[in-house]
């Protein structure tokens, strides 16, 4: 992908926007005013200000286009060496997830690889990993560690996750994952390891600024509430916000946890209680939907989308992007199987990959919103209806993608 890009400054005209994500603030015939890579002016074309009527500024032609906020990916683990495709097969042979991974598989497998990679050969295979998500109109995305699990290993997947922001100009968000699974010279002391993750890593990855929030993840193959805990005490210490892979396999409680911690998300989700929804809804907690890991497991639990609107948890959608469970590089798939599997409404859908999104990256003052102040980050869309883009699935109607005041078009985006 090429990252030649010209400034979006000027007049956004002869489009449709989607201020929100809600069909029902769609404005036809609308505007967007663009200057020094910030968006000063968002509106219907007939009330444009007069300070931006004339010749004065630049004119860009939308071609009739929609315009939506550029999309959130606010779960992924794109940093990471090697593939899992063999472990794909023994799933396919009757495995379960479970089995793998208290065979030395999963998780761990990936762990030897990253740890075996340098950190450029992380870069590039993350970059190819990140290319299809930024063509698709990604302009903010998550990335977790949790690969490593070792404090050098875990150094250089944060570190690979910042170079890629910096590379193609998209706004990364870093998650220390370190209580992601227990290291091979850890095994039978997950106390001692949470110690090593709580003592010894964070602080370190903290001060060096790398870090953004903290997860964990909580279940019977991960780490216990109590183990989570101290995670969480500990990114409080540091000033940090936290997350939680929450009750994908079994219910822990672990999303009521979270939300005791204030979390910004819980993910996954898919045997979630009532009381772990109340909880949420109390705490302001976003729900963060992952229906690749729910396919590609073939899963037939579903999270509670019935409790989680009844309680008005909002529900975010992302990728999971990761090379065991959900080795997706399509948002826009991810929004069609939300609708599909888990029968989201476009409204839902669309405020799940931008509005919500932000919310789940602690960022809903910067992504996820067409509004003046803002960082101009949105996508031109080649569609009749803001509905195709939960309609289609195996395509890709973006045809210009503005990230930080920087404008891509095409296979370019």
């Amino acid at each position: 992908m090429t990252q030649l890009a010209t400034a979006a400054d000027g007049i956004w005209h002869h489009c449709h926007l989607l201020p929100d994500g809600d069909p029902a603030h769609a404005m036809r015939d609308g505007a967007l005013v663009v200057a020094d890579g910030r968006i000063v002016w968002v509106g219907a074309h007939a009330a444009l200000p007069a300070e931006y009527a004339g010749d004065a500024m630049p004119r860009h032609d939308a071609g009739g286009a929609w315009i939506t906020p550029g999309l959130v990916d606010c779960h992924t683990h794109l940093v990471y060496g090697g593939q899992r495709a063999d472990e794909f097969a023994m799933r396919l042979a009757g495995a379960s997830y479970e089995d793998i991974a208290r065979a030395g598989g999963g998780i761990v497998s990936t762990v030897r690889a990253t740890r075996e990679a340098s950190e450029q050969a992380l870069f590039e295979q993350a970059a190819a990993r990140l290319q299809p998500l930024l063509a698709e109109g990604v302009t903010a995305i998550e990335i977790k560690s949790g690969y490593g699990l070792s404090l050098e290993a875990e150094r250089r997947q944060l570190r690979v996750a910042r170079r890629l922001g910096e590379a193609y100009g998209v706004a990364v968000h870093t998650t220390f994952l370190g209580a992601h699974a227990l290291p091979p010279e850890y095994a039978g002391r997950a106390d001692d390891y949470i110690a090593l993750v709580c003592e010894t890593m964070l602080p370190a990855l903290a001060e060096e600024g790398l870090v953004d929030a903290v997860d964990a993840f909580c279940e019977s193959i991960g780490f216990s509430p109590a183990q989570t805990t101290r995670v969480f005490e500990a990114a409080a210490r540091h000033g940090l916000p936290v997350k939680l892979h929450a009750e994908q396999l079994t219910n822990l409680g672990g999303a009521a946890l979270a939300a005791r911690h204030r979390a910004l998300s819980a993910d996954h989700l898919e045997h979630l209680d009532e009381a772990g929804v109340a909880a949420m809804a109390a705490a302001g907690t976003v729900a963060v939907l992952l229906p690749g890991a729910y396919y590609f497991l073939r899963d037939t639990h579903l999270p509670p989308i019935a409790l989680l609107r009844a309680h008005g948890v909002p529900m975010a959608i992302a990728t999971d992007h990761n090379p065991g469970t959900s080795p997706t590089t399509s948002l826009l798939l991810m929004l069609n199987m939300a609708a599909t599997l888990f029968r989201l409404t476009v409204p839902e859908a669309l405020a799940g990959v931008t509005v919500h999104a932000a919310r789940a990256l602690g960022a809903a003052d910067r992504h996820g919103l067409l509004a003046a102040g803002r960082d101009a980050d949105f996508v031109l869309w080649n569609v009749a209806s803001p509905a195709e883009l939960v309609y289609w699935f195996g395509r890709n109607p973006a045809t210009t993608v503005v990230r930080r005041g920087q404008v891509y078009r095409g296979a370019s985006a």
